[in-house]
């Protein structure tokens, strides 16, 4: 179905819901009456035929207060490790019994950001969602940040959240968070005003983000939920960003609480959307004006295009496009490897034989193979 308001929300098919760090822990203690009334909300929904699904934040902050952790877990990667390690026992004991209260299965599902990335994975992943939803399980999805290392991980788990509802082929994303929402501005600055429609996340939308997390418990801010915005609308998900520290928040914000709602811009294939909510390209092209122009026409990317080549990655890769100023322009699976691009850089169809040794492909990224920003 298509929500275009967030009084829609309670009418999904399946919705997944994100609950940040700021939510579920307070002075180093899970809020356990707030939780309770999230249950209710979600048990709620569950009698009103939605399929709910949980990405839930909170492990590194539950597992950094029993270790005695200095700057809640944070303060190193084997700190927060560590924190992750404990606090995901601590974190699904709490969801499991506050589902339970009102007769709901919870189910643990911790994931890496390989697991989505890659397309295999991605599928069984898919089908483990899809599997616990029909057993009408309460699947509570986490980062498995006790293995996940800076350099490979999601990082926060708004953008986690649009990517398992991709997965799980949900209608909505709902990120409960300590914001009302996307202001213009700063919502500490003077005259700042809600946004409560976008229309799609554009350069202006993302010069608005405050890259921030504003409890300094997250990790996120609203540079990532942006980003997840930008996931799920190519995905045909619409994402709702609310306040969800008070009591019962998802009851509030059906009742007329403030949020920002993100419409779908578009509904892609199952692949183009997969493929366009990668997080890890393994290489940046950069390309001239001339190629810009002819990607925004609908072209594959040629080397005649190619200005730069960053990153050493095989053929069937993930890489990003950028223009002539560093503009992001897409990304899209390479039909070379990083050496043989700078080998081609420039070449024209007929000069890329002699360089490579071989009959060159069709296309550097085909566009079958490749989304636009």
């Amino acid at each position: 179905m298509s929500i275009t308001d967030t009084a829609q929300l309670a009418t999904a098919r399946r919705l997944v819901v994100k609950v940040g760090s700021a939510l579920l822990v307070e002075r180093d203690a899970p809020r356990t009456d707030w939780l309770a009334s999230l249950a209710a909300d979600l048990a709620m929904l569950r009698a009103n035929g939605v399929e709910v699904i949980v990405v839930s934040s909170g492990a590194i902050a539950l597992g950094a207060a029993r270790l005695g952790l200095p700057r809640g877990g944070r303060g190193s990667l084997a700190d927060a490790q560590a924190a992750a390690s404990v606090g995901q026992v601590q974190l699904a004991r709490l969801w499991s019994e506050a589902l339970g209260a009102h007769g709901l299965v919870a189910a643990q599902i911790l994931v890496t950001i390989g697991d989505l990335e890659d397309r295999r994975r991605y599928l069984n992943a898919s089908a483990t969602l899809e599997r616990l939803v029909e057993a009408r399980a309460v699947p509570v999805v986490n980062e498995n940040d006790s293995v996940a290392t800076e350099e490979i991980r999601f990082g926060d788990n708004d953008r986690l959240a649009a990517r398992v509802a991709q997965a799980a082929g949900a209608d909505a994303v709902l990120l409960l968070s300590d914001v009302d929402g996307l202001y213009d501005r700063s919502p500490l600055l003077p005259g700042a005003t809600l946004i409560e429609r976008v229309a799609g996340v554009t350069p202006d939308i993302i010069a608005m983000a405050d890259g921030g997390s504003s409890s300094g418990l997250g990790s996120g801010g609203m540079l990532a939920k942006l980003q997840a915005a930008r996931i799920a609308e190519r995905a045909g998900i619409a994402m709702v960003i609310a306040n969800g520290t008070g009591q019962s928040p998802i009851a509030a914000l059906l009742a007329g609480g403030r949020g920002t709602l993100f419409v779908p811009q578009a509904d892609a294939s199952a692949r183009k959307a997969w493929l366009g909510g990668r997080l890890a390209p393994a290489g940046v092209i950069t390309v001239d004006a001339g190629c810009v122009a002819a990607l925004g026409k609908g072209a594959s990317l040629l080397a005649p295009g190619m200005t730069e080549v960053h990153g050493d990655f095989a053929r069937g890769d993930l890489v990003a496009m950028h223009g002539p100023q560093g503009e992001r322009l897409g990304q899209g699976l390479v039909e070379y490897t990083g050496a043989e691009c700078r080998a081609i850089l420039g070449l024209k169809q007929d000069e890329q034989a002699a360089r490579l040794g071989y009959a060159p492909r069709a296309a550097v990224i085909h566009r079958d193979h490749m989304v636009r920003e």
